[in-house]
């Protein structure tokens, strides 16, 4: 898959979904007014999605990592905040599976691409790669999760 925009990465798609996933949660009765909680918990989710949009735009691979690895600690944030939430009934059993489950994925599609960033950048010349005006991302498809 060719890589031209953030949207097009599948970490970001699938922080995008452990987003939707959380502010649906979040419009529970019980768990709307605990306002702390649940803005720290959409803030982190958030996080995972445009921190992986913002270093899109970086100038090396080793900046746009920095903030892969700011999203993939945001999915680890989420997965604790959801124990929080269980905890304090505010979600079910089943509902925290599925949003801890996603944010499971989402960590692990980050991860992913950082392992092939890295490695594309410690055994490969640099190449400019057209989708990422000037990065050195160098190649159009994401490496074996």
């Amino acid at each position: 898959m060719k890589i031209e925009r953030f949207e097009d990465i599948e970490a970001w798609q699938l922080a995008r979904k452990l987003t939707r996933t959380v502010y649906r949660l979040t419009k529970n009765p019980r768990f709307e007014t605990d306002y702390g909680l649940k803005r720290q918990i959409q803030e982190a989710a958030g996080s995972s999605m445009h921190n992986i949009a913002e270093g899109f735009d970086a100038e090396t691979n080793a900046e746009f990592i920095r903030f892969l690895r700011y999203a993939k600690r945001s999915c680890t944030e989420v997965q604790s905040e959801l124990y929080v939430a269980l905890d304090e009934e505010y979600i079910s059993a089943a509902e925290f599976q599925d949003a801890y489950e996603q944010a499971r994925r989402t960590r692990a599609a980050v991860r992913g691409f950082i392992n092939y960033l890295k490695k594309y950048q410690t055994h490969a010349k640099p190449l400019k790669h057209e989708g990422f005006s000037g990065s050195t991302v160098h190649d159009s498809t994401v490496g074996e999760k």
